[in-house]
């Protein structure tokens, strides 16, 4: 499924896994706390591929935000999808056929900024792409059909996508539970078996 979403086989000329994980010792405090570093950062070690990675992975860059912070003192740190950081402006295609389920921006450093959620009934799945171009979303309206292999996005830049180094958040999601235009891109470790199972593995699934 991921090597349908920019278009082209995913590969390895084309691409490399980025570590952002707890035990990547080089991502210093002083690296993810600072924008221009750590769009440096990424910059750097990806250079003209597009880095990848982030399924389930237990990162501290949260600590930056406090929005991952919950009610109950513990923190919102394990990434549920898959970050694909490229050049903003990346064009992104839907990777299965589908309808417009939701879309909108989610406010706030740290966040989703731009976000479309599709439904795609032949799989009964969802997927989720976060921090886009807000021009993305003007020509969406709820149930437009979406065909495989259709432009749906592009990837936004750091002043509309959250803050964040360029990038697109792809996320698969099996229940909703109700919402709409936003769903949980990390959890913390106490609910990892649940969202787990809701949320498979991009990069197995399809």
């Amino acid at each position: 499924m991921i090597d349908r979403l920019f278009g082209k086989a995913l590969s390895d000329s084309t691409c490399v896994a980025l570590d952002l994980s707890a035990t990547n010792l080089d991502l210093l405090p002083s690296i993810y706390g600072n924008a221009s570093a750590f769009n440096a950062y990424i910059e750097a070690k990806i250079g003209d591929k597009i880095g990848f990675g982030g399924y389930l992975e237990h990162r501290v860059i949260y600590e930056t935000f406090d929005n991952f912070a919950t009610s109950s003192a513990d923190f919102r740190n394990i990434h549920l999808g898959m970050d694909f950081w490229t050049k903003a402006g990346t064009p992104v295609f839907a990777p299965l056929d589908g309808v417009v389920h939701s879309f909108q921006v989610n406010h706030g450093a740290g966040n989703y900024g731009p976000t479309i959620i599709l439904h795609h009934p032949a799989e009964n799945i969802y997927s989720l792409y976060g921090h886009l171009s807000m021009g993305d979303l003007s020509q969406l309206e709820i149930g437009l059909p979406i065909s495989a292999g259709q432009k749906l996005c592009h990837l936004g830049n750091s002043n509309e996508n959250g803050g964040w180094p360029p990038h697109l958040h792809f996320q698969l999601i099996r229940d909703m539970q109700d919402l709409k235009g936003d769903y949980p891109g990390v959890c913390s470790q106490r609910d990892v078996e649940f969202y787990a199972h809701n949320c498979p593995d991009p990069s197995r699934y399809g």
